[in-house]
């Protein structure tokens, strides 16, 4: 037994490390995975140079066409692995073609993508693991955080306009909560002020009246257009978060985000100052199968005004979310509900 065993391990050493050396020829095609990019993602970037050195060491790498794969990332079958993460970090942001964005969507992406690091969900641990120059200290982190703030500073505003809504609240609050959530923070009743009807959006889908009563379950704080956001859910969508239902959503899920333009006084104080839209995902897999499996729809300013020309405007929702595919296209990222209780 014990020689046979010698003689297997003597035939099994060559064949492994010949398999292993043959495996090579199988590889992703780097060449197409590299993209078409016609200059480097740091020309396409205007930032400051400490601001385009981290992005350059820490997100070029599966963020952009420039892979810069080490001589271990192209081992076999490592680099299958490597080429995965490179082609669905592309799709969700790809920095050789940054300036293919409007300003708007960049520093939305930028906004977004300061968030994933603050989860500490970006860069991916298993890459930083073996390329440490790619992990993002807390000085790192700091400077991302105040270049990014800079592109939508906070705007101060006079003591006296901040005063005001913060007095309508409090006498609001004795009141049962109707929408659409007027500015300052107040709900109101459209139609008890003489307004028309809310106009359904362009894919056909109306607005949804109650959501003020609806539970909030989580809130957001969109520095990069200055907006405030609170995320209502109706009750579906609450025992879904309770049951740990959420990878996917089940249909009938409705979320409300209702967003606001922020007012800041002197001492950084942050408010809700106009009414700026309210936002609706509603789950149904088979009726907006053609849309992710959600319906969506938004209504602009104090007149609720539906949102885009036509139903194509839902592909832009679509491209937005891009990102969350995996989590079945939805951002919100519940709070604990036994503390909302």
């Amino acid at each position: 037994m014990e020689k046979i065993t010698r003689r297997t391990w003597l035939w099994a050493i060559p064949a492994l490390f010949i398999f292993f050396l043959l495996s090579q020829l199988i590889h992703p095609d780097w060449e197409t995975l590299n993209g078409t990019a016609t200059q480097t993602a740091g020309a396409e970037i205007q930032a400051p140079e400490d601001v385009k050195a981290i992005l350059s060491s820490s997100c070029f790498a599966c963020h952009s066409d420039e892979n810069r794969l080490s001589w271990f990332d192209k081992i076999t079958p490592a680099s299958f692995l490597v080429a995965s993460h490179i082609t669905k970090g592309k799709a969700a942001l790809n920095f050789s073609k940054w300036n293919e964005l409007t300003p708007p969507q960049q520093k939305a992406q930028l906004f977004y993508s300061l968030n994933k690091i603050l989860e500490k969900e970006m860069p991916l641990a298993s890459y930083t693991m073996v390329h440490p120059e790619a992990k993002l200290t807390s000085e790192k982190v700091a400077v991302l955080k105040q270049y990014i703030a800079g592109l939508a500073p906070r705007k101060t505003t006079a003591t006296s306009e901040v005063s005001a809504p913060d007095a309508q609240l409090k006498n609001q609050r004795q009141k049962p909560a109707v929408e659409p959530v007027a500015p300052d923070a107040v709900h109101v009743d459209v139609r008890s002020a003489g307004k028309p009807a809310v106009q359904p959006a362009p894919n056909g889908i109306q607005y949804i009246e109650g959501y003020g009563s609806w539970k909030a379950v989580s809130t957001t704080d969109r520095f990069d257009n200055e907006t405030m956001r609170v995320i209502f859910a109706n009750d579906v969508a609450v025992k879904a978060i309770e049951d740990q239902h959420t990878d996917p959503w089940p249909d009938g899920v409705v979320f409300a985000k209702v967003a606001w333009k922020e007012k800041t006084d002197g001492n950084g104080n942050i408010t809700p100052g106009e009414f700026y839209q309210a936002e609706f995902m509603i789950k149904d897999s088979k009726k907006y199968a053609d849309t992710k499996g959600w319906g969506w729809a938004r209504w602009r300013g104090m007149d609720l005004k539906p949102y885009g020309k036509d139903s194509g405007f839902t592909n832009e929702c679509i491209s937005c979310h891009a990102p969350q595919k995996d989590n079945d296209y939805v951002f919100t990222a519940p709070l604990n509900l036994t503390t909302l209780n």
